[in-house]
């Protein structure tokens, strides 16, 4: 494996590892394995994304106003410890184990998975590598910043999860950009959803700060880099033809639900 690919390999287990209860690690490993061989065969690659290192300004300095609000957010976000926000925070962390189009399922009431939606599935993998690993990648490999955890010496919502996040950089965040990028598209099917299916692309993001695995302007950046993302993708042939197939598989689905409740 050449230093490239090593890279990509490291980026995609550093974006992807989440809890997974009842699972074994040879599973994810499999997985893994599988996104890693997928991101070989994308239309588009790193390079040919915006330069996230370019295109973002560096995260706060740590006596900056900036940092003062990030400190400050997390702190706030403490009380919500052991509610269903943070339940919801753990849950969509785990992006991981064939969940990935979970959050937004209910928004536009149609259940995404490989079984169900097999090309809508497909497509959102593809987004997470893109989004949350070609698009963010120079940027984090070059600031590494300091997670919230890291920097108060406590846990975040995945306690599971720290080693490995402590090794990758917190600026920007992969998860966010996933979230954004996944929801500009999904409200381009949707536009009667948009604002549910936008507050959901939102509330995604911000599951990692009340997770305390990221803070605030990491997430901010990641949905920078998420719509970034959404437009170089609209410029590539190949995925806009995939991108019409899912969205004749999803009006099919809604058409069938709609059907059968009448």
């Amino acid at each position: 494996m050449n230093y490239k690919k090593t890279i990509i390999f490291t980026l995609l287990i550093n974006i992807l590892i989440s809890p997974l209860t009842g699972q074994s690690s040879n599973l994810q490993k499999d997985e893994i394995k599988r996104l890693f061989t997928k991101s070989k065969k994308l239309p588009l690659h790193t390079d040919q994304f915006a330069n996230s290192l370019k295109l973002l300004p560096s995260p706060p300095d740590r006596n900056s106003q900036l940092f003062a609000i990030d400190k400050e957010i997390y702190l706030n976000t403490r009380k919500l410890i052991n509610t269903s926000r943070w339940n919801q925070a753990i849950e969509e962390a785990a992006i991981f184990n064939g969940t990935i189009g979970k959050n937004f399922s209910k928004t536009i009431g149609i259940e995404i998975s490989k079984k169900n939606t097999p090309i809508t599935q497909d497509f959102l993998e593809d987004l997470l590598i893109m989004s949350g690993n070609f698009g963010t990648d120079k940027a984090k490999k070059h600031y590494q910043r300091i997670r919230p955890f890291m920097y108060y010496h406590t846990h975040s919502c995945t306690p599971e999860d720290e080693e490995l996040l402590s090794k990758d950089g917190s600026y920007p965040s992969g998860h966010a950009a996933f979230g954004w990028s996944a929801a500009l598209f999904l409200s381009e099917i949707f536009p009667d959803k948009q604002d549910q299916i936008l507050k959901e692309g939102y509330e995604f993001g911000q599951s990692r700060v009340i997770c305390g695995a990221h803070w605030q302007s990491d997430v901010d950046a990641g949905r920078l880099i998420g719509a970034e993302v959404v437009a170089r993708l609209h410029a590539n042939q190949e995925f806009r033809k995939k991108l019409k197939k899912v969205k004749q598989e999803l009006l099919k689905k809604s058409r069938e639900i709609h059907f059968n409740k009448n």
